[in-house]
């Protein structure tokens, strides 16, 4: 970003606009024989790097799935956008190309000091240890973040859910960005980084996740956001680091691939009379629907469990292992994987299958915890969603290994399971009986220019 500061009204670009919402002799052929297959396996995942997606088939997806939205922001003027290192929607990128759009800049040649809000409002690092804090935190999300086109849904991210999805391995509490009312000191502004590891094709990066872009509903026209990404951004680029990864449900320049949301119901006579689903016709009957949808009572894969700390170190090496066929995919180490893994009550589901014979780790599946606030419903309040995390399927069929991920959930009182088309997930969505949703998600880079690539080559979750 430019060094000068910004006036709060100098953009007419609106918050909305800017996106604010994976015996001897036998045992040395054994051994030789797993030589040879990791060998294999490099030279497979080396040659889907030389070779990667073809860049005109995946941007022909990417306008297809977005269609008029995709074409109607086509050579549309992006006042903020345009300023920033990031690909116009009309850009070409060729196939070889995987390289920064601004190289760094010097530490001491950045702006040293916060941009200007002016007098009405300041910054604030978020301490979100802080019981009062993180409430706030929570109340702006809940009140102002994320709703679907019909108003009728908005995330309800739990304060547990936050602490997990703010503080990795890492983490830094300047990068929990808040802007405040300089007078009565309301909490109106958010947005947040935290350190990621992310491997583009077959360079592994290190940058930051950007989430949780959030302004009040009431100074939606003062044009906040783009204080808000300077900002963040600026102090990301202090630390050294000069690319991120973020997602939004609009359209932004540009999108290095776009996916769908699906949704398998749970508890569908609640998602129709929430309206989540559509209203079956008249001669389909409540106990039709319910049949449509049953799962058996209990997990059928022998072995499958709750990860344990002892599983750490096979399932991370499980699932690095998985995420290397896919263009672009998220990148953990042991400390890093324990984190995001490790069952949390309310917050985050991760399971294993163990070979009941060998005890080896050969699959696993996990699903975190959002659950969405039902607006104006006189019944019911809260949707309870399960959102599909990493899977890894090696032995275990991937339809059987998710119809338990279905069952899991389901006892755990989840009214529908969501899952986007990324990784395998196409092989199971309509086994499952996952209807298309009507949401779209984009994926997009700031600072970095690779060819655009399909949901089956992503290999990274964002929250």
């Amino acid at each position: 970003d430019s060094d000068s500061d910004s006036d709060s009204s100098s953009s007419s670009e609106s918050d909305s606009d800017i996106g604010v919402y994976v015996k001897k002799n036998k045992t040395r052929n054994k051994k030789k024989k797993k030589k040879k297959s990791k060998k294999q396996q490099e030279a497979a995942a080396k040659e889907a790097f030389q070779n990667p997606v073809d860049p005109d088939s995946a941007m022909t997806q990417i306008q297809e799935s977005l269609g008029s939205q995709f074409e109607e922001k086509k050579g549309a003027t992006h006042k903020f956008w345009d300023n920033q290192p990031v690909l116009k929607l009309e850009d070409v990128v060729g196939a070889d190309e995987n390289t920064f759009l601004r190289p760094d800049d010097k530490i001491e040649d950045l702006k040293q000091d916060p941009y200007s809000l002016g007098d009405n409002f300041v910054w604030e690092d978020v301490d979100i240890d802080d019981d009062d804090k993180i409430l706030e935190v929570y109340n702006l999300l809940k009140e102002n973040y994320v709703e679907d086109d019909d108003n009728m849904f908005r995330f309800d991210y739990s304060v547990e859910f936050l602490q997990w999805a703010l503080k990795p391995p890492g983490f830094r509490r300047d990068w929990h960005l808040g802007i405040r009312k300089a007078g009565n000191k309301e909490l109106v502004g958010f947005i947040t980084a935290i350190p990621a590891t992310v491997r583009i094709y077959e360079k592994k990066m290190r940058m930051v996740e950007i989430n949780f872009l959030c302004v009040h509903k009431r100074i939606r026209k003062k044009a906040m956001a783009p204080h808000l990404i300077r900002e963040i951004t600026r102090r990301v680029n202090m630390t050294g680091i000069f690319q991120a990864v973020y997602t939004a449900g609009i359209v932004l320049p540009k999108p290095v691939a776009s996916c769908r949301y699906y949704h398998r119901s749970l508890n569908p006579l609640k998602l129709i009379d929430i309206r989540f689903s559509p209203r079956p016709k008249s001669n389909v009957t409540s106990s039709m629907i319910q049949k449509k949808y049953r799962l058996p009572n209990e997990p059928q894969t022998p072995g499958v469990r709750p990860m344990k700390k002892k599983d750490v170190g096979k399932a991370c090496a499980l699932l690095q292992n998985y995420l290397k066929q896919f263009h672009i995919s998220a990148h953990f180490d042991e400390q890093e994987f324990a984190y995001w893994f490790l069952p949390r009550a309310g917050v985050i589901d991760t399971y294993v299958v163990e070979d009941p014979e060998t005890k080896q780790i050969t699959d696993m599946l996990s699903f975190y915890t959002l659950p969405s606030t039902i607006i104006g419903h006189q019944k019911y309040h809260t949707l309870k969603a399960a959102y599909s995390f990493y899977n890894v399927h090696t032995k275990t069929d991937i339809v059987d290994l998710m119809r338990d991920g279905l069952i899991l959930a389901r006892k755990s009182d989840f009214d529908v399971f969501n899952a986007l088309d990324i990784f395998h997930n196409e092989h199971f969505l309509e086994p499952l009986k996952f209807g298309k949703g009507d949401g779209h998600l984009q994926y997009y880079f700031y600072n970095w220019k690779c060819p655009p690539t399909k949901p089956t080559n992503m290999g990274l979750v964002l929250m």
